[in-house]
């Protein structure tokens, strides 16, 4: 299968001077098209820096990061907005829903960004996904008047609204109870299967990266482990 993300010699340091430190220390990854994988590592190990460069949202020192066959690290910041818009779907440990907006209203937004008016298909689309999330009872209800779980599943729908190759997810369960998880994680996987959509989940639970097809590990910025089942 062709890669949908490739990371070579990866370098990541925060900081000036003497409180200069190193994050990441000569990673490579890659990742194809349609894998269910997961990162775990302690606090402070590099996960989420080395996510963020995955996503574009950060850049490294050295190295390169191709997404899509393309590569991002000598991008401007235009070019990777519209790559991330239209090829990375993201869901974080807090939703960042807009609370003053509908979930429908929500799950279209990625589209909005584009500076295009949602016509009939993209209303369609948001409805389809609110489906298949689950959720398509609560559409007209506001973000904030929605439990935690039904907004984690608004963000998963808004997240594969531009139709991703990648999905990225920080610790997408770690402020939901454990069966609200357990349904969380069992609708990645339905994803997962029936769209091809590849995703890379961070989490610091071993139980819940037991159920992906490949574990990564990272240990003070450097790739510990490697497992494919």
């Amino acid at each position: 299968m062709a890669e949908v993300v490739r990371l070579s010699g990866i370098d990541k340091s925060y900081g000036k001077g003497e409180s200069r430190m190193q994050v990441l220390f000569g990673v490579d990854l890659s990742f194809e098209e349609g894998g269910f994988n997961s990162i775990i590592g302690a606090s402070g190990s590099g996960k989420t820096t080395l996510l963020n460069i995955i996503g574009t949202l950060d850049r490294p020192d050295r190295g390169e990061v191709w997404i899509a066959q393309k590569r991002a690290d000598t991008m401007t910041r235009d070019q990777l907005a519209a790559l991330r818009n239209g090829t990375i779907g993201f869901i974080f440990q807090f939703h960042y829903l807009l609370g003053e907006f509908t979930a429908f209203e929500n799950v279209v937004m990625p589209h909005l960004i584009t500076g295009k008016a949602p016509d009939g298909a993209v209303e369609r689309r948001a409805r389809e996904l609110l489906e298949m999330v689950g959720i398509s009872s609560q559409a007209d209800k506001l973000a904030t008047r929605m439990s935690g779980g039904q907004q984690q599943r608004t963000a998963i729908a808004r997240a594969l609204m531009n139709r991703p190759n990648l999905i990225l997810a920080d610790e997408p369960t770690g402020n939901l109870d454990s069966d609200t998880s357990d349904n969380i994680y069992k609708l990645f996987r339905k994803i997962n299967v029936e769209t091809g959509t590849t995703f890379i989940i961070i989490t610091h639970d071993r139980r819940i990266a037991e159920r992906t097809d490949r574990i990564i590990e990272i240990s003070d910025g450097r790739i510990r482990m490697d497992l494919k089942r």
